[in-house]
């Protein structure tokens, strides 16, 4: 007797809530904001006053910061890659138009907004070489990524549910930071991006969730797996003009860490929030294997922690073919 795929009979079964989860956690078209909504209107008569304004202000903002803002643009515009690789995931049904496939690509929908906004933002400060950024993109939808999950729903979902959080840290970090020096436009947009990330997050932490409710073993082995694998960022296989991948995502994640955008601490305390909201430490019917596992994760975040605490940044800042040369300070 060939054995139950368990995974499809619980992705078909929460399948029939996906219209519940659509109206929860998504949008409608009409009524969440725009790109244009948050930049000079290019139609009105002032547009070229409004985006001189907009160039004064930038240029308060420091190397790092733009460093970062290029990363996080360039991530959210390889969507391509993050959309083809969640159709793929068991249970999700591209050419049938399933629930899922429908959870997918409204979810795109929304994500894609995020680049578009982010890219037109960078264009009109002035302040990065947008035609470097560009090619970097591209090297990057390119590439692809390995997220190191599969086709497995339960581990992609432990993916989403934490790689969302992360990126609420991070476009709220920058809208902090452009705060400080006084860009309350750019406030605001990397706000409202933070905003729907957010949203996101708590979608897909609901979706593990479900599962945990129904097939609590199997879920908590794959948390497990995603924990001790750790998690890669989207953009890892980030490179710039002319160049292999290597070590470039290492250097802007240095740069993040260094203006506190995202941080090693950050990464735990992540890990910390899924497994208190997950409450880990309360379910039930679980076998001796993920048992083992469970206490694994319980004590994972100190040990984390402390290696995150003899984590020592390098003193050179690398100089991105992205940002314009007399901005390096």
């Amino acid at each position: 007797m060939p054995q139950k795929n368990i995974r499809l009979e619980v992705m078909q079964f929460l399948e029939k809530k996906v219209d519940s989860f659509v109206d929860q956690f998504l949008i409608p078209v009409e009524k969440i904001w725009q790109p244009s909504d948050l930049l000079p209107n290019s139609e009105e008569d002032n547009f070229m006053e409004e985006v001189k304004e907009l160039r004064e202000i930038a240029k308060d903002l420091p190397y790092d910061f733009w460093v970062v803002m290029v990363g996080d643009t360039i991530t959210e515009e390889a969507l391509p890659t993050y959309e083809s690789w969640l159709m793929e995931v068991e249970g999700v049904d591209n050419e049938g138009r399933n629930g899922w496939s429908k959870w997918v690509r409204q979810w795109t929908g929304e994500e894609n907004r995020h680049g578009d906004l982010l890219n037109k933002y960078l264009y009109l400060s002035g302040r990065v070489n947008m035609r470097e950024v560009e090619v970097t993109t591209q090297h990057l939808i390119n590439d692809g990524f390995d997220i190191g999950t599969g086709k497995d729903p339960y581990k992609n979902f432990v993916y989403t549910s934490f790689q969302e959080l992360a990126t609420y840290v991070s476009h709220n970090r920058v809208s902090q930071i452009a705060k400080q020096y006084g860009d309350k436009k750019l406030s605001k947009l990397c706000k409202l991006i933070a905003g729907d990330e957010m949203r996101h997050h708590h979608a897909y932490s609901e979706f593990v969730n479900q599962i945990f409710k129904v097939d609590p073993s199997e879920m908590m082995l794959a948390f497990q797996y995603m924990m001790k694998q750790k998690i890669t960022m989207p953009a890892h296989f980030l490179r710039e003009s002319g160049e292999k991948i290597s070590t470039a995502f290492e250097e802007f994640s240095n740069s993040a860490q260094k203006i506190g955008v995202y941080t090693a601490a950050d990464y735990v305390d992540i890990m910390q929030k899924l497994i208190e909201k997950w409450e880990i430490d309360k379910i039930s019917n679980l076998t001796a294997e993920a048992e083992k596992a469970r206490d694994y994760l319980m004590k994972l975040p100190e040990r984390m922690a402390k290696i995150s605490e003899r984590l020592v940044l390098p003193d050179e800042t690398k100089v991105f073919k992205w940002v314009q040369p007399a901005l390096v300070r």
